[in-house]
């Protein structure tokens, strides 16, 4: 039988969010029931329930950085019991047999991971027909997508963890960030302010390079060595070829090329930020130091894991502004407007 539990939802890519009765599926013998204590607000979130990107299914309850604790699990489940403290990210499934899923990456499912929210999926799994995430009491999810949130994390600032810190923590183990190792962190938003304080104690030396230095002092606050605004042009000319790896957090349409060319010889910019132009790079800006361009998408799950782990171990956590569920709306178009500093997260008691 399946649960009827509180969420919130729009409508429409013009509606707001209300307070609705959505069902999750029943329990079954893989399955884990989460009580759902918090919810982190990603941009895609935004993106995806107002049809930015094209494709969505309504009603629309996002959310893909959820942290709560086990309600009840499923009687072959034995990765998780009640009252473990867990999280869940973007994904809920994917084929398990593909190369991809077999070498750890779901996320590279060939056949396509079923994604938290906004997944196409059979009737009969799921009522409504597509998938619906964590700005909501409850959910059912499969135990192999469900990850232990450490004893060292508080559940607020872990959520946004399950999506945020995957983002930058998987491209900055991918590509070595560590001891004598310069990282460089476009952007200081919700994505980028999570890098710093990872590359920080991963050992890189850590550099941000935001528009403006009006958060400089957070900055080092959190990790980073140097800071520069790169409204000014010099600091461009001031960093040539000084970086390993530059990972550009930000979706704004970037002078590529002046930013590749802030790598050293065998340096590598990860893209992060989906932009809406097409990236246009010249060729010898890439020969010229053997430099790459590439990009990166969330993790697996072992990797998620292992993540927030490191986390514990580390004292890392989201800066977060703690908001209730009728709040959304203008969380939405704070985040929008670029004014959180620096993640929303919705405490689900207020549903």
């Amino acid at each position: 039988m399946s649960t009827a539990v509180a969420a919130y939802a729009m409508a429409g890519p013009d509606a707001e969010f209300e307070k609705v009765t959505i069902e999750r599926r029943e329990l079954g013998p893989h399955d884990v029931l989460i009580d759902i204590a918090y919810a982190g607000i990603c941009h895609s979130d935004i993106h995806t329930a107002r049809n930015e990107w094209g494709g969505a299914a309504y009603p629309c309850v996002p959310g893909h950085e959820i942290a709560g604790t086990v309600a009840a699990v499923g009687s072959a489940v034995s990765r998780h019991r009640v009252g473990d403290r867990v999280g869940v990210g973007c994904m809920v499934d994917s084929c398990g047999v593909c190369e991809p899923c077999l070498a750890g990456e779901e996320q590279f499912c060939t056949r396509g991971a079923v994604m938290t929210y906004n997944s196409r999926v059979p009737e009969e799994v799921q009522p409504g027909g597509h998938t619906m995430g964590g700005y909501a009491t409850r959910i059912v999810v499969t135990e192999n997508f469900v990850v232990a949130i450490p004893e060292g994390i508080d559940l607020s600032v872990a959520a946004p963890l399950l999506c945020a810190g995957i983002t930058l923590y998987s491209p900055l183990r991918q590509w070595g960030a560590g001891p004598g190792k310069k990282v460089a962190i476009i952007g200081m938003g919700g994505l980028g302010h999570i890098g710093v304080k990872i590359a920080a104690a991963l050992g890189a030396e850590v550099t941000v390079l935001s528009h403006s230095l009006s958060k400089q002092d957070d900055g080092k606050r959190f990790g980073a060595h140097h800071y520069y605004a790169t409204s000014d042009a010099q600091v461009f000319r001031e960093l040539r070829s000084s970086f390993d790896l530059v990972i550009n957090t930000v979706s704004a349409d970037l002078p590529i090329n002046d930013y590749m060319k802030l790598l050293r010889l065998d340096g590598t910019l990860v893209v992060l930020g989906l932009p809406e132009a097409p990236l246009q790079v010249q060729a010898r800006v890439l020969a010229g130091r053997r430099r790459s361009l590439s990009g990166s998408m969330i993790g697996g799950i072992e990797q998620t894991q292992e993540m927030l782990n490191f986390c514990a171990e580390h004292g890392i956590g989201a800066e977060i502004e703690l908001i209730s569920a009728d709040e959304i709306d203008s969380a939405y178009e704070r985040v929008v407007a670029s004014d959180v500093r620096y993640r929303f997260v919705i405490d689900t008691a207020t549903i």
